[in-house]
């Protein structure tokens, strides 16, 4: 199977890969030079990931923390440039620590070129983070 190109393909791909725990396959999504931020991380979270090495250790031990099952009402809407999405989404699944639930709701800014993500603007909601073991980003809070 070729590789996804368009925007919305290459996300639904990169999702599966997720689900799939497969983090070096979704690294491997992204442009050398990517961009991924979070404007509204909390304090003693990153908020801005310059390059594939930087968003590979930022992922790095996702699935440890966070064992998702399903990104359901995903929403993925077309935007005047046609190398950007914005993408609507919830991720759901357990926290493994503590085998809690895990219920995030996300709005995504996506830019794609040549098959590979350049930007990814991730607004995700602060307060989720504040239950034990969702910190797997080796943060200093």
């Amino acid at each position: 199977m070729s590789a996804p190109t368009s925007p919305a393909d290459l996300y639904r791909h990169s999702l599966r890969l997720l689900l799939d725990k497969n983090i070096p396959a979704w690294v491997a999504l992204w442009a050398e030079d990517g961009l991924m931020e979070f404007p509204f991380a909390p304090d003693g979270w990153p908020r801005r990931l310059e390059g594939k090495e930087a968003v590979a250790a930022y992922m790095r031990h996702y699935p440890d923390h966070i064992d998702l099952h399903d990104f359901p009402d995903l929403r993925i809407h077309q935007t005047t440039d046609p190398a950007t999405i914005v993408v609507e989404m919830r991720g759901v699944g357990r926290l493994v620590e503590s085998d809690a639930p895990f219920d995030m709701t996300y709005i995504a800014v996506v830019t794609v070129r040549d098959g590979h993500i350049t930007s990814y603007r991730d607004y995700w909601n602060p307060l989720a983070v504040q239950e034990p073991g969702t910190d797997f980003t080796g943060s200093s809070r």
